[in-house]
């Protein structure tokens, strides 16, 4: 199902703006400039965005360019410290390691994203058909930050204090890529409930290709997005955990990790796009509770009915929680049956967070 045109001028970050005005009222100049900086990056890139809303889909960017299926297309760029975007290509499809850790992380990272996308549930890449896979590296100077703008992912080198480079973690990268899957298949509206939905699907499937990569199975998995990202000395994981929402981090810089694991926490917020980066936690825990409990690899099943339920054309633009958590408790019961162990953990996994789904599908007249 491809998304509304009107709906691809979101910029999707990693680090929450939240995080970077905390930093920006620290009290340390360095870091505080920092911080002022990639804020007002972000911003202008987002009024960009919104000024191109009317242009072409990223779905049809990159016609005559497309691959066959099942073969990747990456190419490499760096800004050189620069904002100029994409930049000098310096490691295309194919080509060996350059020793740069920031070029050769993002090759690998791409990699990675499209590997499990394709093996995992037969998409190719980020449309399903076969749209080259772009990042640029060396973004700006200190900038705190990575995104995917629609067309390309792009990485910030970090200040060196608080964040190390932002091609060090797989999770970011898968997280940031998974955006474009989202923005392809339902268009989730980046406002409230259905942004705070996006952020999850991200968080979800950046998690499950780290996991995929590192043979991990649920139980022994560490469910944290952004590991190895805060530099040595902050005190904190991550930038979120889906084990225990509001645990990631809790840092004089940084403040503390917002995110809350239950409805009754839920947190009304016009900041952050109405709390998309803090309230979702609130299904990333439903989505966790749901793998540890089916157990194994978690996108053989509970990745599967979540993938299912983003390509579901019940699935609205401004879909909230429960409509979501209906959603993804009807897939289970169509693909396992809806008295299986599977349909039960995704049950169980929403009503751990305060959703009732049984109760939901009654009000709508379902079984």
């Amino acid at each position: 199902m491809q998304a509304s045109p009107g709906h691809r001028h979101s910029l999707y970050c990693i680090v929450p703006p939240y995080v970077l005005r905390n930093i920006a009222r620290s009290g340390k100049r360095e870091l505080a400039d920092a911080a002022l900086n990639t804020l007002a990056t972000d911003d202008t890139i987002r009024a960009l965005r919104a000024g191109r809303a009317a242009a072409p889909a990223v779905v049809s960017s990159a016609r005559g360019t497309l691959t066959a299926e099942g073969v990747k297309q990456r190419t490499i760029f760096t800004a050189d410290n620069t904002q100029n975007l994409p930049g000098r290509p310096v490691r295309l499809e194919g080509d060996a390691a350059t020793g740069d850790l920031a070029v050769d992380e993002a090759y690998d990272g791409l990699g990675s994203t499209y590997d499990f996308f394709w093996e995992a549930y037969e998409r190719n890449s980020i449309d399903d058909e076969g749209l080259p896979l772009n990042a640029t590296v060396h973004f700006g100077r200190r900038y705190n930050n990575a995104f995917w703008n629609g067309q390309q992912m792009v990485f910030g080198d970090g200040d060196g204090v608080l964040f190390n480079r932002f091609t060090i973690a797989l999770d970011v990268i898968g997280h940031e890529l998974t955006h474009g899957v989202t923005e392809d298949e339902a268009g989730l509206i980046y406002f409230f409930q259905s942004g705070a939905l996006n952020e999850s699907m991200s968080d979800v499937f950046g998690s499950l290709i780290k996991q995929r990569v590192r043979n991990q199975t649920a139980d022994h998995a560490d469910w944290l997005i952004g590991e190895g990202l805060l530099a040595a000395g902050v005190q904190g994981v991550a930038l979120r955990s889906m084990k225990a929402p509001g645990t990631a981090f809790d840092d004089p810089d940084l403040g503390k990790d917002p995110q809350p694991g239950h409805m009754r926490d839920y947190v009304n917020t016009m900041q952050d796009n109405g709390g998309v980066h803090i309230n979702s936690g609130i299904p990333n825990k439903a989505f966790y509770v749901a793998a540890t409990s089916i157990g194994g690899y978690a996108w053989e099943k509970t990745g599967r009915i979540w993938y299912e339920t983003l390509r579901d054309s019940r699935l609205r633009e401004n879909t909230g929680f429960r409509r979501f958590a209906r959603l993804t408790h009807m897939t289970a019961g169509r693909l396992y049956g809806p008295t299986s162990t599977e349909a039960k953990a995704v049950r169980d996994g929403w009503a751990q967070v305060g959703i009732n789904v049984a109760a939901l599908a009654m009000e709508a007249g379902r079984p």
